[in-house]
């Protein structure tokens, strides 16, 4: 499972650093008063599917008998990071323009910090046989 495990990080890795560069790309959108283009939607929808990944993968080594320190907290993260991007979408009603943009530039650089904490914390892993 050490494969699982090596994935797990990476994709992890991936959505923090995914989660940094659209907040940037959203906040200097906002910055220049532009709406959100349609490539932006798709790179939101790449950071949810990514996170969406990540969390399957935590939850086969989990299923599997590997555990990590408070793997409920875990769980109530990437389930945060899972949600809250089309949450976000939603309370905007699908508004696109600056102050949406804005928005969504304080919740990707958020969600880079949640997962900060969650390295900083020890939840990502290495997962280990519980």
């Amino acid at each position: 499972m050490t494969i699982l495990n090596d994935l797990h990080q990476v994709l992890f890795n991936a959505v923090l650093l995914f989660s940094l560069a659209i907040g940037v790309w959203a906040t200097v959108m906002a910055a220049r008063n532009r709406s959100i283009s349609g490539q932006f939607w798709g790179a939101i929808s790449i950071l949810t599917l990514l996170s969406f990944i990540t969390l399957t993968v935590g939850m086969i080594l989990w299923l599997t008998g590997f555990r990590v320190p408070r793997v409920n907290t875990y769980f109530i993260y990437m389930a945060w990071m899972v949600i809250i991007i089309p949450g976000m979408f939603t309370q905007l009603r699908g508004r696109d323009d600056a102050s949406a943009a804005l928005a969504f530039a304080m919740l990707s650089v958020f969600n880079f910090f949640v997962g900060l904490s969650m390295l900083s914390r020890g939840l990502i892993g290495p997962w280990q046989l519980g």
